[in-house]
Parts: C-alpha cells; sequence; structure tokens
C-alpha cells in the first residue's frame, strides 16, 4: 500500500495539491481575490456578490498583466482579451 502527501487548501477545502508550494500560492492567490472583491464592492456597490467574487478572481489570476498596465503598459491588458476569447 503506498501513501500520499496531499496539501488541502486553507481557503478553499475541496482543493488538493500534490505540492505544497501550489496550495500556498492558490490560497495566496484566493487572499488577493477577497481583498480585490472588497475593494470592487465598496467602488462599485450594484454589482452583485457574485459578480464581485468572479472579478476577484479573474484579477488575480492575472495580477501579472494587471502589473503591466498598471506599470504604464496598458497593452498588457490585450492578452486578457485574448484569453477570454477562447
Amino acid at each position: 500500500m503506498a501513501v500520499e502527501v496531499v496539501y488541502r487548501s486553507s481557503r478553499d477545502l475541496e482543493r488538493l495539491f500534490m505540492d505544497k508550494a501550489e496550495a500556498d500560492r492558490y490560497d495566496k492567490m484566493l487572499e488577493l481575490a477577497e481583498a480585490l472583491s472588497e475593494a470592487l464592492q465598496k467602488a462599485v456597490p450594484s454589482l452583485s456578490e457574485q459578480q464581485v467574487e468572479e472579478l476577484g478572481i479573474f484579477m488575480a489570476k492575472n495580477r501579472d498583466t494587471f502589473a503591466k498596465a498598471f506599470k504604464n503598459q496598458p497593452e498588457a491588458l490585450a492578452e486578457l482579451g485574448a484569453e477570454v476569447a477562447e
């Protein structure tokens, strides 16, 4: 009988990972998504809870692209349009 070590996300108990670093990255992404969602909800209160959550997760998953755009490279956002279209 083989023994496997798996790691569970502390923020999403349904997700299991084979690598601790990957689980940590996922938790940090969810933490960022939560913070973004809170900021978006304050900025645009008319958004539904689901919309705010989806936007927060989308922005957190694409944080590098948004970081480039915020550093005077707005053309980086074109990458997001290509990914969404696929």
